[in-house]
């Protein structure tokens, strides 16, 4: 991949095979775990009448779901009230379904505008807005599957099995900031 060139109201890269092949898998991985979440919404005849749409009330249990669909209102593990509990759960039910069509959203995006077998790559400003959104879903995911944190060196050795998956992260990493990079431009 080619560092991101902002050209008039555009941005654009070239992908090789691989690299498609990747970003495809890692974002196609994503937004099926989305719409895993969103098949799991109760269904409320209610929201059916009035068109409000409501999800699950509690967290997924699943680190990188967790991580994509945080909780709407943080609670303090010790002395929590009832009240807040439900105020959480309310929370999460109003707000995540439209979190999951934000994020399922940029993931279609980017699916819709890389070339499966590689090429030029040609955005809009908001299409580029998708796919930094989408990208930092990805980051997300694979850095909670990898325990990325502060303290991780930026390579591993040849033998821990998350070494290849931890280059694939860095290059995420670079092609999120080389986009945001060609977006700012001169500004």
């Amino acid at each position: 991949m080619i560092p991101w060139e902002r050209v008039g109201d555009s941005v654009s890269t070239k992908v090789d095979r691989q690299e498609a092949a990747v970003l495809r898998g890692l974002v196609t991985q994503i937004e099926d775990m989305l719409r895993s979440r969103q098949a799991e919404a109760p269904q409320d005849e209610l929201a059916e009448l009035t068109g409000m749409r409501t999800g699950p009330s509690t967290a997924p249990t699943d680190p990188i779901l967790s991580r994509l669909l945080p909780d709407f209102q943080r609670l303090d593990d010790q002395d929590v009230s009832t009240e807040d509990r439900d105020a959480a759960a309310a929370l999460r039910s109003l707000h995540e379904p439209e979190l999951l069509d934000l994020k399922t959203g940029v993931a279609g995006v980017l699916l819709d505008t890389c070339p499966p077998g590689g090429g030029l790559v040609k955005l809009s400003a908001e299409q580029a807005d998708a796919w930094l959104a989408a990208l930092n879903d990805v980051r997300l995911a694979l850095g909670t599957t990898l325990g990325v944190s502060e303290d991780m060196p930026d390579e591993l050795p040849d033998d821990d099995p998350r070494a290849p998956h931890l280059g694939v992260y860095h290059w995420l990493t670079w092609m999120q900031e080389s986009l945001v990079t060609a977006l700012v431009g001169d500004a």
